[in-house]
């Protein structure tokens, strides 16, 4: 009886499997995608952010910078309490790479002062939407949550259009994710709330002036706002928002006068976070 010859299958299924690992090799030689959380870029155009580490918090503001905005840590007559006030306190994370964040205090004969800096390397895990599109959605989060007042037609600030001293935005207003389109033309999609603090509630504050209103600035990072906001109890928080590629920046800053009767200046600590602010923008590079 004849046997059936089973090597020309064998043979043929050898070929098709070296053909195949030979096309792989081929079509898949570039190196992987370095887009953060290990995914390859999507052919539609989704790409890594420009930032894959994040600076130290705590280590990203001057001693003279701090004791621009915190003057009592000048007022510190012991030299250990004062290196301690300037080096701040880390904010736990889990990931340094990903979040790092640092808070200062110090008590003045007239105020007691903090300043609180955050920052937030944002990674997409969509192949889809790229890091900088995401960073984008966080941000808008941000800035719809500060309920900024509109724009008014036909007048301007130092830093963008000028308000009409509205506390809240009107209904039917633009959201933040439309007056700032996402990178590329991606549309936005819902995102996550971040877990930085937001600042305190605050009575309206229609009688600040157009360019002290909280408002957009067209002249930080890719897109930017300012916040200011004066408490009940006469404590006034200045914070401004950057995104710049995938690295948000949030800067907390506030005051509470010694006696009730006060308000700290609105100018001088809007101008005070500002400068901070720039000075941040320019370290990232």
């Amino acid at each position: 009886m004849q046997r059936k010859a089973y090597v020309p299958g064998a043979v043929v299924l050898l070929v098709a499997l070296l053909a195949a690992c030979t096309g792989s090799s081929q079509s898949g030689g570039a190196a992987e995608d370095s887009k953060a959380g290990g995914a390859p870029a999507d052919a539609t155009g989704a790409q890594p952010g420009k930032y894959r580490t994040l600076a130290d918090a705590c280590g990203a503001v001057s001693h003279d910078t701090l004791g621009s905005l915190l003057p009592g840590i000048r007022q510190v007559t012991d030299q250990e309490q004062r290196d301690k006030a300037y080096a701040g306190t880390a904010v736990p994370t889990y990931n340094n790479d990903r979040r790092s964040g640092c808070r200062w205090k110090a008590e003045s004969t007239g105020a007691m002062d903090h300043l609180y800096v955050d920052f937030e390397r944002v990674v997409s895990y969509d192949n889809t939407v790229s890091d900088d599109s995401r960073a984008h959605e966080v941000y808008a989060v941000k800035e719809t949550a500060a309920d900024l007042p509109e724009p008014r037609a036909g007048s301007t600030s130092p830093d963008s259009a000028g308000t009409d001293g509205a506390s809240s935005t009107p209904s039917g207003s633009p959201s933040a994710s439309t007056r700032h389109p996402a990178p590329g033309g991606t549309a936005s999609a819902s995102a996550t709330a971040s877990t930085t603090p937001s600042a305190p509630a605050s009575p309206s504050v229609s009688g600040t002036p157009a360019d002290l209103q909280p408002r957009a600035l067209d002249d930080l990072g890719d897109e930017a706002f300012l916040d200011d906001q004066l408490s009940s109890s006469r404590q006034r928080t200045v914070t401004v928002v950057f995104r710049t590629s995938n690295v948000i920046v949030t800067i907390q800053y506030d005051e509470q006068p010694a006696t009730a009767t006060d308000a700290p200046d609105s100018k001088d600590m809007q101008d005070k976070a500002r400068k901070l602010a720039d000075r941040l923008a320019g370290s990232l590079g």
